[in-house]
Protein backbone atom coordinates (compact mmCIF):
# COMPACT_ATOMS: atom_id res chain seq x y z
CA UNK A 1 0.00 0.00 0.00
CA UNK A 2 2.83 2.42 0.90
CA UNK A 3 4.34 1.99 -2.59
CA UNK A 4 0.98 2.76 -4.22
CA UNK A 5 0.53 5.87 -2.08
CA UNK A 6 4.00 7.16 -2.94
CA UNK A 7 3.42 6.50 -6.65
CA UNK A 8 0.14 8.37 -6.57
CA UNK A 9 1.66 11.30 -4.72
CA UNK A 10 4.49 11.46 -7.25
CA UNK A 11 1.98 11.25 -10.11
CA UNK A 12 -0.04 14.06 -8.55
CA UNK A 13 3.09 16.16 -8.13
CA UNK A 14 4.11 15.51 -11.71
CA UNK A 15 0.68 16.51 -12.98
CA UNK A 16 1.10 19.92 -11.37
CA UNK A 17 3.99 20.72 -13.71
CA UNK A 18 2.90 18.82 -16.82
CA UNK A 19 0.14 21.13 -17.99
CA UNK A 20 -2.19 23.90 -17.05
CA UNK A 21 -5.44 22.68 -18.51
CA UNK A 22 -8.14 24.77 -20.10
CA UNK A 23 -11.07 23.20 -18.28
CA UNK A 24 -13.50 25.65 -19.88
CA UNK A 25 -12.46 24.51 -23.37
CA UNK A 26 -12.73 20.87 -22.30
CA UNK A 27 -16.21 21.59 -20.90
CA UNK A 28 -17.34 23.19 -24.15
CA UNK A 29 -16.09 20.21 -26.12
CA UNK A 30 -17.56 17.68 -23.70
CA UNK A 31 -21.01 19.25 -24.18
CA UNK A 32 -20.52 19.40 -27.96
CA UNK A 33 -19.97 15.64 -28.02
CA UNK A 34 -23.66 15.09 -27.32
CA UNK A 35 -24.57 16.71 -30.64
CA UNK A 36 -22.71 13.88 -32.36
CA UNK A 37 -24.89 11.35 -30.53
CA UNK A 38 -28.23 12.89 -31.48
CA UNK A 39 -30.91 10.79 -33.09
CA UNK A 40 -33.90 12.20 -34.98
CA UNK A 41 -34.28 15.48 -36.86
CA UNK A 42 -31.40 17.78 -36.07
CA UNK A 43 -32.09 21.42 -35.18
CA UNK A 44 -30.75 24.43 -37.12
CA UNK A 45 -28.40 25.07 -34.20
CA UNK A 46 -26.56 21.77 -34.80
CA UNK A 47 -22.81 22.52 -34.70
CA UNK A 48 -21.36 19.14 -35.69
CA UNK A 49 -22.43 19.55 -39.29
CA UNK A 50 -21.18 16.19 -40.50
CA UNK A 51 -24.16 14.59 -38.75
CA UNK A 52 -27.60 14.66 -40.41
CA UNK A 53 -31.13 13.49 -39.61
CA UNK A 54 -31.49 9.82 -38.71
CA UNK A 55 -34.07 7.36 -37.37
CA UNK A 56 -36.90 9.81 -38.12
CA UNK A 57 -39.56 7.08 -37.97
CA UNK A 58 -38.58 5.51 -34.66
CA UNK A 59 -41.59 4.17 -32.80
CA UNK A 60 -43.81 3.97 -35.89
CA UNK A 61 -44.10 0.19 -35.71
CA UNK A 62 -45.61 0.55 -32.22
CA UNK A 63 -47.78 3.53 -33.11
CA UNK A 64 -45.80 5.97 -30.93
CA UNK A 65 -43.36 8.78 -31.59
CA UNK A 66 -39.96 7.72 -30.28
CA UNK A 67 -37.84 10.02 -32.41
CA UNK A 68 -35.02 11.95 -30.81
CA UNK A 69 -32.86 10.99 -27.88
CA UNK A 70 -29.28 9.75 -28.00
CA UNK A 71 -27.36 6.83 -29.40
CA UNK A 72 -25.55 5.50 -26.36
CA UNK A 73 -22.09 4.99 -27.83
CA UNK A 74 -20.57 4.08 -31.18
CA UNK A 75 -23.60 2.19 -32.46
CA UNK A 76 -27.06 3.23 -33.66
CA UNK A 77 -29.31 1.81 -30.92
CA UNK A 78 -31.21 3.90 -28.39
CA UNK A 79 -30.92 2.18 -25.01
CA UNK A 80 -33.22 3.77 -22.44
CA UNK A 81 -31.40 2.61 -19.31
CA UNK A 82 -28.03 4.31 -19.95
CA UNK A 83 -29.76 7.28 -21.60
CA UNK A 84 -31.78 7.93 -18.45
CA UNK A 85 -28.66 7.62 -16.28
CA UNK A 86 -26.90 10.05 -18.61
CA UNK A 87 -29.70 12.57 -18.09
CA UNK A 88 -29.65 12.11 -14.31
CA UNK A 89 -25.90 12.78 -14.11
CA UNK A 90 -26.07 15.76 -16.46
CA UNK A 91 -28.77 17.18 -14.21
CA UNK A 92 -26.84 16.54 -11.02
CA UNK A 93 -23.85 18.41 -12.41
CA UNK A 94 -26.02 21.38 -13.37
CA UNK A 95 -27.78 21.38 -10.00
CA UNK A 96 -24.65 21.29 -7.87
CA UNK A 97 -22.23 23.22 -10.08
CA UNK A 98 -24.47 25.30 -12.34
CA UNK A 99 -22.85 28.57 -11.33
CA UNK A 100 -19.48 27.28 -12.50
CA UNK A 101 -20.69 26.54 -16.03
CA UNK A 102 -21.00 30.17 -17.09
CA UNK A 103 -24.08 31.37 -18.95
CA UNK A 104 -23.18 30.06 -22.41
CA UNK A 105 -22.00 26.62 -21.32
CA UNK A 106 -24.94 26.26 -18.94
CA UNK A 107 -27.42 27.00 -21.75
CA UNK A 108 -25.70 24.47 -24.02
CA UNK A 109 -25.67 21.86 -21.26
CA UNK A 110 -29.39 22.39 -20.63
CA UNK A 111 -30.05 21.99 -24.34
CA UNK A 112 -28.12 18.71 -24.30
CA UNK A 113 -30.12 17.59 -21.28
CA UNK A 114 -33.42 18.55 -22.87
CA UNK A 115 -32.60 16.46 -25.95
CA UNK A 116 -32.67 13.47 -23.59
CA UNK A 117 -35.65 14.49 -21.42
CA UNK A 118 -37.86 15.33 -24.40
CA UNK A 119 -37.27 11.77 -25.54
CA UNK A 120 -37.91 10.32 -22.09
CA UNK A 121 -41.23 12.16 -21.96
CA UNK A 122 -42.17 10.49 -25.24
CA UNK A 123 -41.02 7.10 -23.94
CA UNK A 124 -43.30 7.43 -20.89
CA UNK A 125 -46.32 9.03 -22.55
CA UNK A 126 -48.42 5.83 -22.40
CA UNK A 127 -49.59 5.22 -18.82
CA UNK A 128 -48.30 1.96 -17.36
CA UNK A 129 -45.67 1.60 -20.07
CA UNK A 130 -42.07 2.68 -20.54
CA UNK A 131 -40.49 2.28 -23.97
CA UNK A 132 -36.93 1.29 -23.13
CA UNK A 133 -35.15 0.59 -26.41
CA UNK A 134 -35.35 1.29 -30.13
CA UNK A 135 -33.28 -0.91 -32.39
CA UNK A 136 -32.26 -4.54 -32.58
CA UNK A 137 -28.84 -4.54 -30.93
CA UNK A 138 -27.59 -7.79 -32.42
CA UNK A 139 -28.57 -6.77 -35.96
CA UNK A 140 -27.18 -3.29 -35.49
CA UNK A 141 -23.87 -4.55 -34.16
CA UNK A 142 -23.52 -6.85 -37.17
CA UNK A 143 -23.35 -3.76 -39.39
CA UNK A 144 -20.97 -0.85 -39.69
CA UNK A 145 -23.05 1.92 -41.18
CA UNK A 146 -23.90 5.57 -40.64
CA UNK A 147 -27.01 6.34 -38.60
CA UNK A 148 -28.24 8.29 -41.62
CA UNK A 149 -28.11 5.08 -43.70
CA UNK A 150 -29.15 2.43 -41.22
CA UNK A 151 -31.61 -0.15 -42.46
CA UNK A 152 -31.48 -2.58 -39.55
CA UNK A 153 -34.78 -3.19 -37.70
CA UNK A 154 -35.90 -0.34 -35.46
CA UNK A 155 -37.67 -2.75 -33.14
CA UNK A 156 -39.41 -1.15 -30.18
CA UNK A 157 -39.11 -2.71 -26.73
CA UNK A 158 -41.17 -1.80 -23.68
CA UNK A 159 -41.83 -2.72 -20.07
CA UNK A 160 -45.33 -2.80 -18.60
CA UNK A 161 -47.27 -4.48 -15.81
CA UNK A 162 -46.94 -7.90 -17.42
CA UNK A 163 -43.28 -7.37 -18.30
CA UNK A 164 -41.81 -5.34 -15.43
CA UNK A 165 -38.69 -3.22 -15.51
CA UNK A 166 -38.38 -1.42 -12.20
CA UNK A 167 -34.72 -0.64 -12.85
CA UNK A 168 -35.11 1.24 -16.11
CA UNK A 169 -38.43 2.79 -15.05
CA UNK A 170 -37.08 4.06 -11.72
CA UNK A 171 -33.92 5.40 -13.41
CA UNK A 172 -36.18 7.20 -15.88
CA UNK A 173 -38.14 8.65 -12.97
CA UNK A 174 -34.86 9.79 -11.39
CA UNK A 175 -33.81 11.47 -14.63
CA UNK A 176 -37.11 13.31 -15.02
CA UNK A 177 -37.15 14.40 -11.37
CA UNK A 178 -33.54 15.62 -11.42
CA UNK A 179 -34.10 17.48 -14.68
CA UNK A 180 -37.18 19.15 -13.22
CA UNK A 181 -34.89 20.88 -10.70
CA UNK A 182 -32.62 22.11 -13.51
CA UNK A 183 -35.44 23.62 -15.53
CA UNK A 184 -37.23 25.01 -12.49
CA UNK A 185 -34.02 26.80 -11.50
CA UNK A 186 -33.62 28.00 -15.09
CA UNK A 187 -37.02 29.73 -15.05
CA UNK A 188 -39.03 27.19 -17.05
CA UNK A 189 -41.70 26.17 -14.51
CA UNK A 190 -44.07 24.64 -17.06
CA UNK A 191 -41.53 22.19 -18.40
CA UNK A 192 -40.24 21.51 -14.90
CA UNK A 193 -43.74 20.64 -13.69
CA UNK A 194 -44.32 18.33 -16.66
CA UNK A 195 -41.08 16.50 -15.87
CA UNK A 196 -41.86 16.13 -12.17
CA UNK A 197 -45.45 15.02 -12.73
CA UNK A 198 -44.27 12.37 -15.16
CA UNK A 199 -41.51 11.28 -12.77
CA UNK A 200 -44.11 10.68 -10.06
CA UNK A 201 -46.21 8.53 -12.39
CA UNK A 202 -43.28 6.51 -13.69
CA UNK A 203 -41.94 5.86 -10.21
CA UNK A 204 -45.36 4.63 -9.05
CA UNK A 205 -45.34 2.19 -11.97
CA UNK A 206 -41.78 1.05 -11.20
CA UNK A 207 -42.59 0.42 -7.56
CA UNK A 208 -45.96 -1.26 -8.15
CA UNK A 209 -44.71 -3.72 -10.77
CA UNK A 210 -41.36 -4.89 -9.50
CA UNK A 211 -38.84 -6.83 -11.54
CA UNK A 212 -35.67 -6.41 -13.57
CA UNK A 213 -36.08 -5.46 -17.20
CA UNK A 214 -33.39 -7.90 -18.24
CA UNK A 215 -35.70 -10.63 -16.96
CA UNK A 216 -38.54 -9.36 -19.15
CA UNK A 217 -36.45 -8.42 -22.21
CA UNK A 218 -33.31 -10.52 -21.88
CA UNK A 219 -32.77 -11.25 -25.58
CA UNK A 220 -33.10 -7.55 -26.43
CA UNK A 221 -31.14 -5.80 -23.68
CA UNK A 222 -28.50 -8.39 -22.82
CA UNK A 223 -25.55 -8.48 -22.93
CA UNK A 224 -25.30 -4.77 -23.76
CA UNK A 225 -27.20 -3.35 -20.80
CA UNK A 226 -28.25 -6.26 -18.62
CA UNK A 227 -29.18 -5.27 -15.09
CA UNK A 228 -26.61 -7.32 -13.20
CA UNK A 229 -27.21 -5.68 -9.82
CA UNK A 230 -30.99 -5.90 -9.52
CA UNK A 231 -33.64 -3.21 -9.55
CA UNK A 232 -33.65 -2.41 -5.83
CA UNK A 233 -31.01 0.31 -6.02
CA UNK A 234 -32.90 2.14 -8.76
CA UNK A 235 -36.03 2.27 -6.61
CA UNK A 236 -34.10 4.00 -3.82
CA UNK A 237 -32.35 6.23 -6.34
CA UNK A 238 -35.62 7.25 -7.95
CA UNK A 239 -37.19 7.97 -4.56
CA UNK A 240 -34.14 10.02 -3.53
CA UNK A 241 -34.41 12.26 -6.58
CA UNK A 242 -38.17 12.59 -6.19
CA UNK A 243 -37.63 13.61 -2.59
CA UNK A 244 -35.06 16.21 -3.61
CA UNK A 245 -37.25 17.56 -6.41
CA UNK A 246 -40.61 17.55 -4.64
CA UNK A 247 -39.74 17.64 -0.90
CA UNK A 248 -42.72 15.34 -0.36
CA UNK A 249 -42.65 13.46 2.90
CA UNK A 250 -43.85 10.24 1.26
CA UNK A 251 -40.50 9.79 -0.51
CA UNK A 252 -38.55 10.47 2.66
CA UNK A 253 -40.57 7.77 4.40
CA UNK A 254 -40.16 5.41 1.44
CA UNK A 255 -36.37 5.75 1.57
CA UNK A 256 -36.11 5.11 5.28
CA UNK A 257 -38.62 2.27 5.25
CA UNK A 258 -36.82 0.50 2.40
CA UNK A 259 -33.23 1.32 3.31
CA UNK A 260 -32.38 -2.20 4.45
CA UNK A 261 -34.74 -4.12 2.17
CA UNK A 262 -33.40 -2.37 -0.94
CA UNK A 263 -29.75 -2.61 0.13
CA UNK A 264 -28.58 0.98 0.57
CA UNK A 265 -25.27 -0.04 2.14
CA UNK A 266 -24.03 -2.64 -0.35
CA UNK A 267 -21.48 -2.39 -3.21
CA UNK A 268 -19.82 0.67 -1.78
CA UNK A 269 -17.36 1.40 -4.57
CA UNK A 270 -19.76 1.03 -7.48
CA UNK A 271 -21.61 3.78 -9.29
CA UNK A 272 -22.76 3.76 -12.88
CA UNK A 273 -25.69 3.04 -15.14
CA UNK A 274 -26.20 -0.37 -13.49
CA UNK A 275 -25.40 0.28 -9.84
CA UNK A 276 -26.57 3.37 -7.96
CA UNK A 277 -25.68 2.47 -4.37
CA UNK A 278 -22.81 4.91 -3.87
CA UNK A 279 -24.73 7.68 -5.59
CA UNK A 280 -27.75 7.14 -3.35
CA UNK A 281 -25.66 7.53 -0.21
CA UNK A 282 -23.82 10.63 -1.40
CA UNK A 283 -27.02 12.28 -2.65
CA UNK A 284 -28.98 11.67 0.55
CA UNK A 285 -26.01 12.61 2.75
CA UNK A 286 -26.47 16.23 1.73
CA UNK A 287 -29.60 16.30 3.88
CA UNK A 288 -27.58 15.22 6.92
CA UNK A 289 -24.61 17.48 6.28
CA UNK A 290 -26.83 20.50 5.77
CA UNK A 291 -28.45 19.80 9.15
CA UNK A 292 -31.82 19.13 7.56
CA UNK A 293 -32.40 15.49 8.37
CA UNK A 294 -30.68 13.34 10.99
CA UNK A 295 -33.19 10.69 9.96
CA UNK A 296 -30.76 9.76 7.16
CA UNK A 297 -27.58 9.57 9.27
CA UNK A 298 -26.90 5.97 8.20
CA UNK A 299 -26.61 7.14 4.58
CA UNK A 300 -23.85 9.54 5.58
CA UNK A 301 -22.00 6.70 7.27
CA UNK A 302 -22.35 4.63 4.10
CA UNK A 303 -21.13 7.57 2.01
CA UNK A 304 -18.07 8.03 4.25
CA UNK A 305 -17.21 4.34 3.87
CA UNK A 306 -17.54 4.63 0.10
CA UNK A 307 -15.38 7.74 -0.11
CA UNK A 308 -12.71 6.17 2.13
CA UNK A 309 -12.47 3.25 -0.31
CA UNK A 310 -11.42 5.69 -3.05
CA UNK A 311 -8.75 7.51 -1.09
CA UNK A 312 -5.27 5.99 -1.35
CA UNK A 313 -3.54 5.34 1.95
CA UNK A 314 -6.64 4.95 4.11
CA UNK A 315 -6.27 1.74 6.12
CA UNK A 316 -9.11 -0.47 7.26
CA UNK A 317 -11.18 -0.07 4.09
CA UNK A 318 -11.37 -2.09 0.87
CA UNK A 319 -9.33 -0.02 -1.56
CA UNK A 320 -10.03 0.65 -5.20
CA UNK A 321 -7.09 0.10 -7.55
CA UNK A 322 -5.01 2.80 -9.21
CA UNK A 323 -2.72 2.33 -12.19
CA UNK A 324 0.98 3.24 -11.93
CA UNK A 325 0.14 6.49 -13.73
CA UNK A 326 -2.52 7.36 -11.16
CA UNK A 327 -5.72 6.36 -12.96
CA UNK A 328 -8.55 4.93 -10.89
CA UNK A 329 -8.97 1.44 -12.27
CA UNK A 330 -11.70 -1.20 -12.21
CA UNK A 331 -11.57 -4.49 -14.08
CA UNK A 332 -13.83 -4.60 -17.13
CA UNK A 333 -14.66 -2.59 -20.21
CA UNK A 334 -14.75 1.17 -20.63
CA UNK A 335 -12.83 2.09 -17.50
CA UNK A 336 -13.41 5.83 -17.96
CA UNK A 337 -17.07 5.37 -17.04
CA UNK A 338 -15.89 4.50 -13.53
CA UNK A 339 -13.33 7.28 -13.49
CA UNK A 340 -15.79 10.05 -14.33
CA UNK A 341 -18.71 8.78 -12.24
CA UNK A 342 -16.69 8.08 -9.11
CA UNK A 343 -14.74 11.33 -9.46
CA UNK A 344 -18.02 13.21 -9.71
CA UNK A 345 -19.15 11.68 -6.43
CA UNK A 346 -15.88 12.69 -4.81
CA UNK A 347 -16.40 16.28 -5.94
CA UNK A 348 -20.08 16.40 -4.99
CA UNK A 349 -19.37 15.01 -1.53
CA UNK A 350 -16.47 17.42 -1.02
CA UNK A 351 -18.88 20.24 -1.82
CA UNK A 352 -21.38 19.07 0.81
CA UNK A 353 -18.62 18.60 3.38
CA UNK A 354 -17.20 22.06 2.73
CA UNK A 355 -20.53 23.75 3.26
CA UNK A 356 -20.98 21.82 6.50
CA UNK A 357 -17.37 22.40 7.63
CA UNK A 358 -17.06 18.62 7.98
CA UNK A 359 -14.60 15.85 7.14
CA UNK A 360 -14.91 12.28 5.95
CA UNK A 361 -14.61 9.83 8.83
CA UNK A 362 -12.69 6.70 7.91
CA UNK A 363 -12.61 5.27 11.43
CA UNK A 364 -9.80 5.20 13.91
CA UNK A 365 -10.15 8.80 15.04
CA UNK A 366 -8.95 11.99 13.40
CA UNK A 367 -5.82 10.37 11.92
CA UNK A 368 -8.09 8.37 9.60
CA UNK A 369 -10.23 11.18 8.30
CA UNK A 370 -10.03 13.22 5.13
CA UNK A 371 -10.76 16.82 4.30
CA UNK A 372 -12.84 18.07 1.39
CA UNK A 373 -9.62 19.35 -0.18
CA UNK A 374 -8.24 15.80 -0.29
CA UNK A 375 -11.35 14.59 -2.11
CA UNK A 376 -11.09 17.40 -4.64
CA UNK A 377 -7.43 16.63 -5.26
CA UNK A 378 -8.18 13.00 -6.06
CA UNK A 379 -11.04 14.02 -8.37
CA UNK A 380 -8.92 16.64 -10.13
CA UNK A 381 -6.08 14.15 -10.60
CA UNK A 382 -8.49 11.90 -12.50
CA UNK A 383 -9.73 14.76 -14.69
CA UNK A 384 -6.16 15.80 -15.43
CA UNK A 385 -5.26 12.22 -16.36
CA UNK A 386 -8.12 12.22 -18.89
CA UNK A 387 -6.91 15.53 -20.33
CA UNK A 388 -3.33 14.36 -20.84
CA UNK A 389 -1.42 14.17 -17.55
CA UNK A 390 -0.65 10.47 -17.94
CA UNK A 391 2.29 8.27 -18.96
CA UNK A 392 1.36 8.49 -22.66
CA UNK A 393 0.94 12.30 -22.53
CA UNK A 394 -2.29 11.71 -24.41
CA UNK A 395 -5.68 13.29 -23.92
CA UNK A 396 -8.51 10.78 -23.89
CA UNK A 397 -10.93 13.49 -25.04
CA UNK A 398 -11.15 13.75 -28.82
CA UNK A 399 -10.17 17.23 -30.00
CA UNK A 400 -8.57 18.33 -26.74
CA UNK A 401 -4.82 18.85 -26.58
CA UNK A 402 -2.15 18.08 -29.18
CA UNK A 403 -2.57 14.29 -29.01
CA UNK A 404 -5.82 12.36 -28.64
CA UNK A 405 -7.50 9.17 -30.01
CA UNK A 406 -7.90 9.23 -33.79
CA UNK A 407 -9.50 5.85 -34.49
CA UNK A 408 -12.41 5.73 -32.09
CA UNK A 409 -14.95 2.92 -32.24
CA UNK A 410 -17.83 4.99 -33.58
CA UNK A 411 -19.76 4.38 -36.77
CA UNK A 412 -20.72 7.94 -37.65
CA UNK A 413 -17.26 9.28 -36.90
CA UNK A 414 -15.36 6.56 -38.78
CA UNK A 415 -17.44 6.57 -41.97
CA UNK A 416 -17.40 9.47 -44.45
CA UNK A 417 -20.19 11.97 -43.85
CA UNK A 418 -23.20 12.14 -46.14
CA UNK A 419 -21.90 15.47 -47.44
CA UNK A 420 -18.56 13.87 -48.36
CA UNK A 421 -20.07 10.60 -49.67
CA UNK A 422 -23.73 11.12 -50.66
CA UNK A 423 -24.20 7.54 -51.86
CA UNK A 424 -25.48 5.09 -49.28
CA UNK A 425 -22.93 2.89 -47.53
CA UNK A 426 -24.56 -0.44 -46.77
CA UNK A 427 -24.38 -2.71 -43.76
CA UNK A 428 -21.35 -4.70 -44.88
CA UNK A 429 -19.80 -2.04 -47.10
CA UNK A 430 -18.75 -0.17 -43.98
CA UNK A 431 -16.43 -3.01 -42.98
CA UNK A 432 -13.59 -1.54 -45.06
CA UNK A 433 -13.76 1.68 -43.07
CA UNK A 434 -13.91 -0.25 -39.82
CA UNK A 435 -10.73 -2.17 -40.71
CA UNK A 436 -8.87 0.83 -42.09
CA UNK A 437 -5.82 2.06 -40.13
CA UNK A 438 -6.64 5.61 -41.23
CA UNK A 439 -7.89 8.16 -38.68
CA UNK A 440 -11.63 8.73 -38.50
CA UNK A 441 -12.70 11.33 -41.10
CA UNK A 442 -15.18 13.06 -38.78
CA UNK A 443 -13.93 14.47 -35.50
CA UNK A 444 -16.35 13.64 -32.68
CA UNK A 445 -15.17 16.60 -30.63
CA UNK A 446 -15.40 16.10 -26.87
CA UNK A 447 -15.87 12.34 -26.94
CA UNK A 448 -14.07 10.62 -24.06
CA UNK A 449 -13.16 7.03 -24.90
CA UNK A 450 -13.04 4.01 -22.60
CA UNK A 451 -9.31 4.53 -22.08
CA UNK A 452 -6.76 2.17 -20.55
CA UNK A 453 -8.44 -1.10 -19.61
CA UNK A 454 -5.67 -2.63 -17.56
CA UNK A 455 -3.32 -1.50 -14.84
CA UNK A 456 -0.47 -0.62 -17.22
CA UNK A 457 -1.83 2.71 -18.56
CA UNK A 458 -1.61 1.30 -22.10
CA UNK A 459 -3.92 2.45 -24.91
CA UNK A 460 -3.83 1.05 -28.47
CA UNK A 461 -5.95 3.70 -30.31
CA UNK A 462 -7.51 0.94 -32.39
CA UNK A 463 -11.08 1.00 -33.66
CA UNK A 464 -11.47 -2.74 -33.15
CA UNK A 465 -10.63 -2.54 -29.44
CA UNK A 466 -14.02 -1.16 -28.50
CA UNK A 467 -13.43 -1.74 -24.79
CA UNK A 468 -10.89 1.09 -24.91
CA UNK A 469 -11.71 3.15 -27.99
CA UNK A 470 -15.50 3.58 -27.74
CA UNK A 471 -17.03 6.74 -26.26
CA UNK A 472 -20.34 6.70 -24.38
CA UNK A 473 -22.78 9.34 -23.21
CA UNK A 474 -22.45 8.15 -19.62
CA UNK A 475 -18.68 8.71 -19.62
CA UNK A 476 -19.21 12.35 -20.56
CA UNK A 477 -22.29 13.09 -18.46
CA UNK A 478 -20.60 13.24 -15.02
CA UNK A 479 -17.58 14.95 -16.56
CA UNK A 480 -19.62 18.09 -17.27
CA UNK A 481 -19.95 18.99 -13.59
CA UNK A 482 -16.30 18.17 -12.92
CA UNK A 483 -15.01 20.34 -15.75
CA UNK A 484 -17.35 23.20 -14.86
CA UNK A 485 -16.15 23.20 -11.26
CA UNK A 486 -12.45 23.04 -12.07
CA UNK A 487 -12.81 25.73 -14.74
CA UNK A 488 -13.68 28.11 -11.89
CA UNK A 489 -11.68 26.46 -9.07
CA UNK A 490 -8.50 25.02 -10.60
CA UNK A 491 -6.83 24.91 -7.18
CA UNK A 492 -8.47 22.14 -5.09
CA UNK A 493 -7.39 23.95 -1.91
CA UNK A 494 -9.68 26.87 -2.76
CA UNK A 495 -13.45 26.46 -2.74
Amino acid sequence: MAVVVVALLLAAAASAVLAVHDYGDALRKSILFFEGQRSGRLPPTQRLRWRQDSAIHDGAEAGVDLTGGYYDAGDNVKFGFPMAFTATLMSWGLIDFGRSFGAAHEADARAALRWATDYLLKATSTPGTVYVQVGDASRDHACWERPEDMDTPRTVYKVDAAHPGSDVAAETAAALAAASIVFRDAGDPGYARALLDRAVQVFEFANAHRGAYSGSLRDAVCPCYCDYDGYQDELLWGAAWLHRASRRREYREYIKRNEVALGASVSINEFGWDNKHAGINVLISKEVLMGKDEYFRSFRENADNFICSLLPGISGHPQIQYSPGGLLFKVGNSNMQHVTSLSFLLLAYSNYLSHADARVSCGGGGASSASPVQLRRVAKRQVDYILGDNPLRMSYMVGYGPRYPLRIHHRASSLPSVAAHPARIGCKAGAAYYASPAPNPNLLVGAVVGGPSNSTDAFPDARAVFQQSEPTTYINAPLLGLLAYFSQHPDPAQH
